[in-house]
């Protein structure tokens, strides 16, 4: 790996200076509401789902509102130039959907989209700024359909605490300066000038090419002048009218990578409402987002192997029962590596990946004794299709996770994302655009067979974004949870779902618990924690043990009922790794 891509890497994905504390009795407390409560990555975006709840909106309501704030505060994470996954639970009805709202490949690219004129695979860096990898958005089309169905207050409402912000300004926040200042230090070392930035450029930096620093105010009227266009003329607006030209002529002349982004392809995006996918776990019932994510059936793996593990009597701090999390999680990620891809372009084996035969067979390749390594794909049960090669292409994290439940009891869990930290870097409207096609295999075969998450043109690329739902054996939800973290993703929210319905803890305790990712035969134990004490009894197991910082941004609340089904309250956490709080009343 080349020092410039080390630097990236370093700078883009680790926060350091918003870190989790370990002991007991500083540790942050879970937050108690009665009526509603709304949890986001950033305070501000926090208060405005708040505000929306407080006037009798919708769960919707509140998410489409943090939202548009994360856009303008955590540009780094999300905004309204990506995509997303949200599942919607309705409590008078006990229904419960998925809406998806992934960025789609532009239909004048192909598969080679991220070879170069050898055939070779691009750098990262080389895919992943300017335009090349610029999907169309679909967070917005997926919010506006959501609305249409769930929504309580006027649309345009819901866009007044974005606007209000940007047109006064915000203080930048240590998170977002200190991932500035690592991007600005990449870009000197390249040899990227402030010029070549466009209006990114001296929105976040000064002319020596330096972060704005923590605490200045930062206005965005641009933005502001795009969500009143929004506001006022619908999601058409964003897709059809000047903010859509305006995008697809920043993706067509960005000079470091022209991009195939078009005006047709903009209108013609579709979000796409799926039904979620949904295993059993002792007692309960865990549901997530199905292909294009791969969040569910990784995460069902991985608990559907464990079924056969006393999770509970081991407890927390057992180095068995993180082996026996690893071995699981290592032969449901090898699967996940091979099978998941859109469904609309590939036949995805969902039912066979978490069959409870199957996944029995997959908990008999594990020694209690010793650590298997890198894990082989299994043959889940599957309809007669093609066998695919392998993924070929990074996993960057980046992304946010917001919760909200109004006062009907409804819930949404939403996850959100522009790629890897900053998207493109281009920014239109006042917000930033995707690099989501990075998410894609660079490679479109090996050895002659097609990988499933190749890119092809109208292709949604394979995600880990695992927004969940968990209900009791009565269908009561008891629990709504997601984090970001790129591949890492699926291993955050397994470790809370683990840690309330096996370890009996709180929400705040699950998510500020040490976090451990266990794939491509390594695992991975979060630096500085209690569980790098239990290195050395891993690495006897055959395990290669890994200390890192393991970034997640773990958001969600749990539901506490009285003796007749009657809601107690909620209870919500928010991860101290980030900048984000739970609010509610």
């Amino acid at each position: 790996m080349s020092l410039v891509r080390v630097v990236f890497l370093a700078a883009s994905l680790s926060f350091l200076s918003v870190s989790p504390s370990w002991a007991d009795d500083t540790a942050p407390m879970a937050v108690r509401a009665h009526q509603h409560m709304a949890i986001a990555a950033n305070p501000h975006a926090s208060r405005a789902g708040l505000l929306m709840l407080r006037k009798g909106g919708s769960a919707v309501d509140a998410a489409i509102a943090m939202q548009a704030v994360l856009s303008l505060v955590e540009p780094q994470s999300s905004g309204i130039g990506g995509g997303g996954f949200l599942l919607h639970f309705e409590k008078e009805s006990g229904d419960l959907v998925t809406y998806d709202g992934r960025e789609t490949v532009p239909m004048k690219a192909d598969e080679n989209l991220f070879l170069d004129e050898d055939g070779k695979p691009l750098g990262f860096l080389d895919a992943a700024f300017g335009g090349r990898a610029v999907g169309v958005p679909g967070v917005m089309a997926m919010l506006a359909e959501a609305h249409e169905e769930y929504g309580k207050l006027p649309w345009a409402d819901l866009f007044a605490p974005a606007i209000a912000l940007a047109e006064n300004g915000f203080e930048i926040s240590p998170r977002l300066f200190y991932l500035l200042d690592g991007r600005a230090k990449l870009y000197r070392d390249k040899g990227i000038g402030l010029a070549d930035l466009g209006a990114a450029g001296p929105y976040f930096f000064d002319g020596e090419l330096n972060a704005k620093p923590v605490g200045f105010l930062l206005k965005n009227p641009a933005y502001a002048e795009s969500l009143r266009m929004i506001a006022r003329d619908g999601v058409k607006a964003f897709y059809e009218g000047d903010i859509a030209r305006a995008i697809v002529a920043e993706v067509a002349d960005n000079p470091m990578s022209p991009g195939h982004l078009s005006l047709e392809d903009m209108t013609n995006y579709k979000p796409v409402k799926r039904e979620a996918v949904c295993g059993e776990y002792r007692t309960s019932r865990v549901c997530s987002m199905g292909p294009p994510s791969s969040g569910a059936t990784t995460m069902l793996g991985i608990l559907g192997i464990l079924e056969g593990a006393d999770m509970a009597d081991l407890g927390a701090s057992n180095p068995k029962a993180i082996h026996m999390y690893a071995e699981a999680s290592q032969l449901a990620y090898a699967d996940r590596d091979v099978y998941i891809a859109d469904p609309a372009f590939v036949s995805v084996p969902v039912k066979g990946l978490i069959d409870k035969g199957y996944l029995a067979k997959r908990r008999a390749l594990i020694d209690p004794a010793r650590a298997m390594g890198k894990a082989e794909a299994g043959s889940p049960p599957r309809d007669q299709g093609m066998l695919y090669a392998p993924n070929q292409g990074p996993d960057i994290p980046s992304t946010s996770h917001l919760v909200a439940v109004d006062d009907a009891g409804n819930v949404v869990s939403f996850t959100t994302t522009v790629q890897i930290a900053f998207g493109s870097f281009l920014m239109s409207g006042g917000f930033i655009l995707n690099n989501q096609l990075t998410d894609f295999s660079f490679v479109p075969e090996a050895d002659g067979v097609k990988v499933a998450n190749r890119v092809e043109p109208g292709k949604r690329p394979r995600s880990s974004m695992t927004p969940t739902m968990v209900f009791d054996d009565q269908d009561r939800l008891t629990l709504a949870i997601g984090s970001p973290g790129g591949s890492r993703i699926i291993g955050y929210v397994t470790k809370v779902v683990i840690g309330v319905l096996d370890w009996g803890m709180n929400i705040q305790q699950a998510i500020s618990a040490p976090n451990m990712v266990a794939k491509d035969g390594v695992l991975e134990l979060e630096r500085d924690t209690p569980l790098v004490s239990l290195m050395s009894a891993l690495q006897k197991l055959g395990h290669e043990v890994r200390e890192r910082t393991l970034n997640s941004g773990l958001h969600g609340l749990t539901v506490h009922y009285d003796e007749d089904g009657t809601v107690l309250y909620y209870e919500g956490g928010a991860d101290p790794r980030r900048e984000g709080v739970a609010l509610g009343d």
